[in-house]
């Protein structure tokens, strides 16, 4: 993650300063509480073969109620481009409908990121809608962004 700050940056909040030992040892347990209470099912992404991380993706923004949640993701820069994002998130989509039993799952994305909206597109997820002047630019405050929504139902 750390190598992949500067390609970050633009489209994640949480990719504007590295963190240092105790920064992740904080967040990686945030991370278990959260999964540990079905808020937020954080996955590591890695090679076939196990021995090289390649990225994190999981269910944020669960609402067991409905049930619904969204997926996030992100390929370390060295293993963009090889179709990582989209095999996991294809993983996770099935894992969530069959599995899960949501009935609801979401992809949201800055509406500028054209990498990552051409994931859901690829998987047949519907375009909701684009939210205008949803959100601030991860890193710059003083840039409103707009935001697309994507959606799968069941």
């Amino acid at each position: 993650m750390q190598a992949s700050l500067p390609e970050l940056r633009e489209w994640m909040v949480w990719a504007q300063n590295p963190l240092d030992l105790a920064g992740t040892v904080d967040n990686l347990t945030q991370a278990a509480q959260a999964y540990a209470s079905r808020e937020n099912l954080r996955l590591l992404v890695w090679t076939a073969d196990g021995t090289e991380l390649v990225g994190s993706s999981g269910f944020h923004a669960l609402d067991w109620r409905v049930p619904k949640g969204e997926i996030g993701y992100w390929i370390s820069t060295p293993h963009t481009g090889r179709g990582y994002a989209l095999e996991v998130t294809r993983a996770l989509t099935d894992l969530a409908l069959e599995t899960l039993g949501l009935r609801r799952l979401e992809i949201r994305c800055d509406a500028r990121n054209e990498r990552s909206a051409r994931i859901p597109r690829a998987l047949g997820y519907q375009l909701d809608g684009c939210l205008r002047h949803d959100a601030v630019a991860a890193n710059d405050p003083s840039q409103l962004r707009d935001t697309l929504v994507f959606s799968v139902v069941r």
